[in-house]
């Protein structure tokens, strides 16, 4: 019981980060996406800048429907910016605008840990369809089928499943320094492409922040998850051989 009240409070923690995250990046979004930058660039003007002075001639930019949508898309090789950030010309849209040129830059310079998210990706969505099936076929082969024989293949299969969920919360911590130097990168091209004045940067500069502030919560949300699914699978085998025992 006492590892119950234990995780509630630290998912409650989570939550409450996560949603004050959330809120700053709103807040910001609209504080410095109603100030006009003095380049009068808007995101998409700021993107395709960036792209060619970088020589990146096979991305395209896009626009999709909706608030912070904005995303880089390698397999398509385009970049969708969100309506707001395509059209405005404000300190946000060609901040969030950088940050997505800065993820096309990390694919041509093979970046690592964007090179290790891209192999987690596929990976991690069969991890995560997989995790719960083995724990359970794990707990029936060690209650039901090699119970009587002192065998731990059931345990192993089960904690399998625990690897392969962990790997969403690997994929949360190489996240961190992806989202990070995207954000790096995006401030210093802001600077050097003359799209921002260095007055102008502190703004741009909260504003990704503010957005990398919910992938920390992201990463803490998956790793307490990730703990409370390992204790659960541990004080079940536990369980099962003390009542063999």
């Amino acid at each position: 019981m006492g590892y119950y009240w234990i995780f509630l409070l630290l998912i409650l923690g989570c939550a409450i980060f996560a949603g004050s995250a959330s809120r700053k990046v709103q807040t910001s979004y609209q504080t410095y996406g109603s100030m006009q930058n003095s380049s009068r660039m808007t995101g998409y003007d700021a993107a395709v800048r960036l792209l060619r002075n970088h020589g990146v001639q096979d991305i395209s930019v896009g626009r999709v429907q909706g608030t912070l949508t904005d995303h880089y898309h390698p397999n398509k090789k385009i970049v969708n910016l969100s309506e707001n950030v395509y059209g405005q010309d404000s300190i946000a849209a060609v901040a969030v605008a950088a940050h997505e040129i800065g993820h096309v830059l990390q694919k041509k310079d093979n970046y690592l840990p964007y090179v290790i998210r891209t192999i987690l990706v596929p990976i991690t969505n069969i991890g995560s369809r997989l995790a719960m099936p083995l724990v359970l076929l794990g707990l029936v082969l060690d209650l039901f089928v090699l119970g009587t024989q002192n065998s731990s293949l059931g345990f192993y299969l089960a904690m399998g499943g625990v690897v392969l969920y962990g790997l969403s919360t690997l994929f949360a911590l190489v996240t961190l320094p992806v989202e990070y130097n995207a954000s790096r990168r995006a401030k210093k091209m802001l600077i050097e492409e003359g799209i921002l004045r260095e007055e102008e940067l502190p703004y741009a500069d909260k504003m990704l922040d503010a957005a990398a502030s919910t992938y920390l919560a992201s990463l803490m949300t998956s790793l307490v998850y990730f703990l409370r699914f390992l204790v659960w699978v541990l004080m079940i085998f536990g369980r099962g051989n003390r009542r063999r025992g």
